[in-house]
């Protein structure tokens, strides 16, 4: 556990004031059920689109330890406010609890520990954060000389209504499938370390107990597409994270036909809404997720604090 912080200060040796300190936590592998119960109670239509369980079930492919690792938590009185996942070296994903977004002394703490790189959250240098919430903790992360970063474009398509076919055949994915689930994911994106001991790894962990992994296969049988949805609960939004295609089978529509089979699985597992996001410089994800049924939502952006020459981040999440 980090050291808690207090509106009296955080001089070496002082006394805190515990009735309105924030404590900034490393949960540990015991306290990852508690951090993905948490984000699964903030989810609800209609909010920014922020860390989703999801993201967390997609980044326990590295482990259990490891994903334990990359979750920072910020609590008062024992009860999870905000959770961070360290994805990649110089990024931190954020989600804030529904009422919590305007906490001031929240935000104040946590705009501290994401610039003090002794806090264990990002190291020195150019560094983003991805908050979209939290207009708070936003607002004061650029009076402190934050910027905005690359733009991404959030996507959302309602399941009320029953989802349409998809077109083309449609395996959900077990460990009997999980080589042929990996070898789509690497054949979809350069540099990929997907492999089905990962798979096993994702598939191991909390969150895929209301997930599910999907194979598409053209008519000749060969493995053409991929993508896994996670659920938040009934009547939750639902994210898909990843998708792919196949780098030889591009171009005959299988993203689309993967989306849509992603949207009907989504709604199987009891979801309200299918949402994703992508890069918005990626023009054909979001032409094929708007063919798929999704509605385009305004860009949104990372916040990053630049230092001359530095490279700009990658996510774990882009590398699969």
């Amino acid at each position: 556990m980090l050291r808690p912080f207090s509106m009296l200060g955080e001089v070496e040796g002082a006394v805190f004031d515990e009735r309105v300190s924030i404590v900034l936590n490393k949960p540990g592998v015991d306290g990852l059920s508690e951090v993905v119960r948490v984000l699964r109670e903030w989810q609800y239509d209609g909010a920014p689109l922020q860390l989703h369980p999801g993201d967390i079930g997609w980044y326990w492919r590295f482990g259990a330890e490891a994903t334990a690792a990359a979750i920072r938590t910020w609590s008062r009185d024992g009860r999870i406010l905000a959770v961070g996942l360290l994805d990649g070296p110089d990024l931190v994903r954020l989600a804030i609890a529904p009422d919590a977004q305007n906490d001031e002394e929240l935000a104040q703490q946590m705009v501290a520990d994401v610039t003090d790189p002794e806090r264990g959250v990002l190291p020195r240098g150019s560094v983003s954060v991805e908050a979209r919430s939290g207009a708070l903790f936003r607002g004061l992360l650029v009076e402190n000389g934050w910027a905005a970063d690359e733009p991404w474009t959030p996507l959302c398509r309602d399941l009320t209504d029953p989802v349409e076919d998809c077109g083309v055949r449609i395996a959900v994915v077990g460990p009997e499938r999980a080589r042929v689930r990996a070898a789509v994911q690497r054949a979809a994106f350069d540099g990929s370390t997907f492999t089905d001991e990962r798979w096993q790894a994702m598939a191991a962990g909390l969150p895929y107990a209301d997930a599910q992994c999907l194979v598409a296969y053209d008519d000749q049988g060969n493995a053409v597409a991929a993508a896994t949805v996670w659920s938040a609960g009934e009547w939750k939004p639902g994210l898909l994270e990843p998708m792919g295609v196949h780098r030889d089978h591009r171009g005959h529509g299988y993203g689309t036909a993967i989306t849509v089979a992603a949207a009907a699985a989504l709604q199987g597992l009891g979801s309200s809404t299918a949402i994703v996001c992508t890069a918005s410089s990626n023009v054909g994800a979001v032409a094929t997720y708007k063919s798929a049924g999704f509605r385009e939502l305004p860009a949104v952006r990372d916040l990053r604090r630049s230092v001359p020459g530095a490279f700009l981040h990658t996510r774990h999440g882009d590398a699969t």
